[in-house]
């Protein structure tokens, strides 16, 4: 067996059935084929295998461009649909009879099929990932390559297609391992140069085994739609099977363009951690430009409906400036800032209950926005200044009467840094939401509270 001559130009394909939905194990499949092309100056084209009719619909097919194009997997030369090369399919098989690797038979009462025969003798490759691979004649039977109905399976069309398009390096998952060594001697009996392969390793979770959708978000749709960048997805993908040395994390499209190898893709599973992929996308969205993440924060709060109207643009920036910082995902903005933009935020209950109606601490928050009502100046350095002395007059824990203040004002237990956050809120809305909360978790509500849930 000879593998493509590694002086020709580097040809890869991203091969997927489009069904609706991309699942991220096939994307992370077409960036590794990306970056792989884009390091060694070669080619990547994708070939769209759309012949089961029912699922893959042009809006499925729609779905899947989509996808690639939010992730910048540009490709190199028009899509090939191989529901049109079936003249090839059935040309190819029409060589295979001739030359006598194929021959007709019955399958079961399903009519006369093609099958091809195998050479009877041990295949073997080497794979980019996992080394060499060997399978035995008594473990390689011969198999159908095309069905009664015409229609060529997988086996045959893919290899032709490979054929076709002048594949020079085959990289996907490991699940195709199998199907290699019957590829093998497809190639060789059709005469082709057989390309290099390599095996992806597949994406499980932490059990170890696949990751699907019961483990969380499995699509890229879902990933979009939680506000996840296309960068940190991209990243994180890559880096899942792959590592580029040096402990790195943060690589831009370029970096990885340049370290791609496939000698440093790993061979074992490689585990989807969630958490991982939030902090990544924490760390690009704070290196997004000011304007670019006020432009997202704005359009994530008015699609969750958060906006009733265009916020004040001046206002907009202020507090994007304050949450840009502690932004993980577009998709946290609605639960996360709701209060700069609307009086009628949800409660977390249980946090105003423990924060807010503490023995004698609704009085002193009374008196502390009497102080708020009469600085001279409501800006955080002196919010801060006369909480601290204030907290110090009454023998009261600075950090009680903070986060009583916090929930108060926003309703949650967390969030940006509290003088900050009420410079931004500005002292009528602080003062107005104070008197609100004590009104609703104050004094009065104090009296048929029973004893112990003060504690």
């Amino acid at each position: 067996m000879k593998d493509a001559s590694p002086s020709s130009v580097i040809r890869v394909r991203f091969a997927p059935s489009p069904t609706g939905q991309v699942h991220i194990g096939n994307i992370r499949v077409a960036i590794f084929n990306w970056l792989f092309a884009r390091h060694h100056g070669g080619r990547f084209l994708l070939r769209i295998e759309d012949t089961d009719r029912e699922r893959s619909t042009p809006e499925a097919v729609d779905a899947l461009l989509d996808v690639m194009s939010w992730l910048g997997l540009n490709y190199d030369e028009p899509p090939v649909y191989q529901s049109r090369e079936l003249d090839r399919h059935r040309e190819a098989v029409e060589a295979l009879l001739a030359r006598g690797h194929a021959y007709r038979g019955t399958k079961g009462e399903g009519g006369e099929v093609i099958f091809f025969r195998m050479p009877g003798e041990a295949i073997a490759f080497d794979d980019a990932v996992k080394g060499r691979l060997e399978k035995q004649a008594k473990d390689l039977p011969d198999f159908v390559i095309l069905r009664s109905n015409g229609t060529p399976v997988f086996h045959l069309a893919n290899v032709v297609d490979d054929i076709t398009m002048g594949i020079t390096h085959v990289i996907r998952g490991d699940d195709h391992v199998e199907n290699t060594f019957r590829h093998i001697a497809l190639f060789l009996a059709l005469g082709a140069p057989v390309p290099t392969y390599a095996h992806l390793p597949m994406i499980v979770n932490a059990q170890g085994k696949p990751y699907s959708k019961r483990d969380g978000a499995a699509f890229v749709g879902e990933f979009r739609q939680k506000g996840y960048l296309p960068e940190a997805l991209f990243n994180y993908l890559a880096l899942l099977g792959w590592s580029p040395g040096a402990d790195r994390e943060i690589l831009s499209r370029e970096e990885m363009i340049a370290l791609f190898d496939l000698a440093q893709v790993h061979a074992s599973p490689a585990q989807m951690d969630l958490r991982k992929l939030e902090w990544m996308n924490g760390e690009y969205i704070r290196r997004l430009p000011l304007e670019t993440f006020a432009e997202q924060f704005r359009a994530a709060l008015a699609s969750s409906g958060v906006l009733s109207e265009p916020p004040d643009p001046a206002y907009l920036r202020q507090v994007a400036a304050l949450m840009q910082v502690r932004t993980h995902t577009f998709g946290d903005v609605p639960a996360w800032a709701a209060f700069f933009f609307r009086d009628d935020f949800p409660w977390d209950e249980k946090t105003a209950r423990k924060r807010l109606q503490k023995p004698g601490l609704p009085e002193k928050i009374q008196r502390f926005r009497e102080t708020l009502a009469g600085l001279a100046s409501f800006e955080a350095p002196a919010i801060e200044a006369a909480l601290k002395a204030f907290a110090e007059k009454e023998g009261l824990p600075a950090a009680d009467l903070i986060h009583a203040v916090r929930v108060a004002v926003s309703g949650l237990g967390v969030g940006p840094g509290l003088f900050e956050m009420l410079e931004t809120l500005g002292r009528e809305r602080v003062l107005t939401r104070l008197e609100r909360a004590l009104q609703r978790y104050g004094t009065d509500a104090l009296e048929d509270r029973p004893s112990h849930a003060a504690s």
